[in-house]
Formats: structure tokens, sequence, C-alpha cells
């Protein structure tokens, strides 16, 4: 897959650009761990696999989706310009 930015690795941590609406710092809500890149079985479409942080689920998406820019005629208040950028911050756990 040709990107104009940087792929992301398995195990990196990436923010949903929708994190931007969480007031509590302490929540991992819109957090996700790359789990890798896959192939859709039937079409080849390439596929992100991710993993909530919060929650444990595994999700997949078309990479070229994962990858896209935040569409800003529905998002017109949100900063980031990618759905899914490189997470700098701080994990937390429950209880610790």
């Amino acid at each position: 897959m040709k990107m104009n930015r940087p792929l992301f690795e398995p195990g990196d941590i990436v923010q949903h650009f929708k994190r931007e609406t969480i007031k509590e710092p302490h929540d991992n809500a819109y957090l996700y761990e790359v789990i890798g890149y896959a192939k859709h079985i039937k079409t080849e479409e390439g596929l992100m696999v991710y993993k909530s942080i919060s929650s444990g689920t595994l999700y997949a998406e078309p990479a070229k989706m994962f990858y896209s820019e935040v569409d800003r005629r529905k998002n017109t208040e949100r900063t980031q310009k990618y759905r899914f950028e490189k997470y700098h911050g701080v994990l937390y756990t429950d209880g610790l």
C-alpha cells in the first residue's frame, strides 16, 4: 500500500480523532493497539486490524479508510488531521 504518510507498525498505539471529545484525562477511550495489516480473503482489499485499549475488542477496517483524513464537513471542530494518528500520551490501567 502506498501512503503519503508513515504507516503504523504492529504494537503502535493510535488515537481516533474522536479522542478530542474526551474530558477525563485518565480515560483510554478511542485508543487502539495496531495488530497488523491483513487482506480480505475474497477481494484482497487491504485491512487494518486493531484492538481497543479500553475493551480489548478487535476491529478491522479497510486500510484506505483507516489512514484517511478526517471529514471536515462532518467534524468541523476536530483538529486532528487523520482519522487515526500515533498516540504519544500515557496509557492508564484501572486500579493502579
